[in-house]
């Protein structure tokens, strides 16, 4: 039976786990935004469900808290960062906010990062773009320990998710956010169906020997099996170039056997809506397309037309008014990370004060 929390409890929670763990602030308040973030708008596979692993590559020095970014190389329009392995929260958003800043003096800027802790849930790097009246794209792989996905035509993982994300500001309202995963299926979410105990949904993972199946314990087997791309050869084609653009062009690397300690890669491109021309005639049309695609007469009689970031933002109205679900499994894993911190089993409760 799933349980419900209160965000902000939870977010209470998480950035005292965080802080216990080692981080300084704002750190361990970063961390837990955008952990609790990402359940809020529904991708629950980049929430908290991350905590316990978060802490555990924490103490295997596989993450370092409180990192900076170390500037490679630098002019006007273009930046080479090294996140030198710090949390995602952390150095990701001073990456975007580096591009954003490069952006609003020359109308265009690209940021290549490299060497970051995982960069949670993609979407949120377009959508903070989009707060800066700029669109943003962004192409993300792990040099290896994400080494989850077979090629189209191939059974033997090759490939990381290679999450794809972009995003463009509709003011007075959410942002058009496109955030994909390039596989089949994000692997945070075969592990949400394997706490949940539930089938993951079909043509997403086969096994070692090339069936489908529906069981995620079969991904996690051993012999493994893996994610399929999406779409076939085209999810495959974009999970290459995602690799290569993040991994080859930012010094990441691109996806590569025998790497332990996960890496996220990001190439980052942004484009300031004040240097091409009238920001409100830009924006009235991107307002005035959607509209007329939200017209189109629905599948169902009970149907609507839903556009990029939509979902989101009925999910986090909805999720801050009834809360936040957990599985058994996810909540377990986040009490045994606390005791293993050390921290109060009252202090626990009390932070986190079910709904």
């Amino acid at each position: 039976m799933p349980l419900r929390f209160d965000p902000q409890r939870l977010k209470q929670l998480v950035t005292a786990v965080f802080a216990a763990a080692g981080s300084q602030p704002p750190e361990p308040e970063r961390i837990a935004h955008y952990l609790v973030e990402s359940n809020l708008v529904g991708h629950d596979s980049h929430g908290v469900i991350r905590v316990a692993s978060y802490v555990q590559w924490l103490r295997e020095g596989k993450v370092l808290a409180n990192r900076s970014l170390n500037v490679v190389l630098e002019n006007e329009c273009l930046a080479v960062v090294d996140g030198q392995f710090g949390f995602g929260q952390t150095v990701g958003e001073a990456a975007v906010r580096l591009g954003i800043a490069k952006a609003r003096r020359q109308g265009v800027s690209v940021v290549a990062l490299r060497n970051c802790g995982h960069l949670g849930r993609i979407g949120d790097w377009p959508a903070l773009a989009a707060e800066s009246n700029q669109v943003s794209l962004h192409f993300v792989n792990t040099s290896g320990a994400g080494l989850l996905v077979s090629p189209f035509g191939g059974i033997e993982r090759r490939l990381s998710a290679n999450p794809i994300a972009a995003g463009v500001p509709m003011p007075g309202t959410w942002p058009l956010v496109v955030d994909i995963s390039t596989s089949s299926v994000a692997e945070g979410k075969i592990r949400v169906a394997l706490n949940k105990g539930v089938a993951v949904p079909d043509c997403c993972i086969i096994d070692s020997q090339g069936e489908p199946t529906n069981d995620p314990r079969v991904f996690y087997a051993n012999p493994p099996g893996a994610i399929l791309p999406f779409g076939g050869h085209k999810g495959y084609g974009l999970c290459l170039l995602a690799d290569v653009l993040a991994g080859a062009l930012t010094g990441n690397g691109c996806t590569a056997p025998g790497v332990t300690r996960l890496s996220n890669g990001m190439l980052s491109i942004y484009l300031d809506l004040n240097f091409f021309g009238e920001e409100k005639s830009i924006l009235d049309e991107v307002q005035r397309f959607v509209r007329f695609v939200k017209s189109s007469r629905p599948a169902t009689p009970d149907g609507e037309i839903l556009v990029p970031g939509e979902v989101e933002e009925l999910s986090r109205a909805r999720r801050l008014e009834q809360g936040i679900e957990l599985d058994d499994t996810t909540w377990s894993q986040i009490v045994q990370t606390c005791r293993t911190l050390n921290m109060p089993e009252q202090a626990v409760a009390a932070c986190i004060g079910k709904q």
